[in-house]
């Protein structure tokens, strides 16, 4: 085995590459199952889907790479989503940059002493298809979709959005040495 000295900075670089294809690859697979979640049984049966596997298909594709991926957001839908204490000023970030029309960028964080990097990346909505489970109630969400929506999230909070509008943020917990490992 070689040893290889790595700097802080090229930690950092490789954490920012690899939060960036980590959110890509799961928001890649949440589209997929979704989309054939709709065609197979429409969007209120997609609800269900989601309800059901989305936070598994997350917590297993942060298992494969020993990493915890999650989003958050202030307006979630399903608990789950809720920020933690670490999550909340950069999400809150996220939505100041977002309400005063300013870019933002992925980021890393460091928690535990350095050990741990948080990356996190907003999410935005990206597309009219998402307004039929996160738009207007009665006029992109149909009374169908509202029925289950109320059904399985009673407090749900993730309505009223627009295309463009920041929806939440990618969050994932990277041991250092995970990143270290990559290099």
């Amino acid at each position: 085995m070689e040893i290889k000295r790595v700097t802080e900075a090229e930690i950092i670089q490789e954490a920012m590459i690899w939060g960036d294809s980590l959110t890509q690859e799961a928001q890649n697979q949440l589209i997929s199952n979704l989309q054939k979640a709709i065609s197979e049984q429409g969007i209120p049966g997609a609800i269900e889907f989601c309800n059901v596997n989305a936070l598994p298909i997350l917590t297993e594709l942060g298992k494969v790479y020993s990493v915890q991926l999650k989003r958050a957001s202030n307006r979630a839908r399903n608990s789950a989503d809720l920020p933690t204490d670490e999550e909340r000023p950069i999400l809150e970030a996220y939505e100041y940059n977002a309400e005063n029309g300013i870019k933002s960028d992925p980021n890393i964080q460091k928690f535990e002493n350095g050990e741990v990097l948080l990356y996190t990346k907003p999410i935005t909505i990206p597309s009219g298809m998402c307004l039929n489970c996160h738009g207007e109630p009665e006029k992109e969400i149909s009374k169908e979709t509202l029925v289950k929506l109320d059904q399985l999230y009673p407090s749900d909070r993730a309505r009223g959005h627009k295309v463009g509008d920041l929806r939440g943020m990618w969050s994932v917990r990277i041991p250092k040495k995970e990143v270290v490992k990559r290099l």
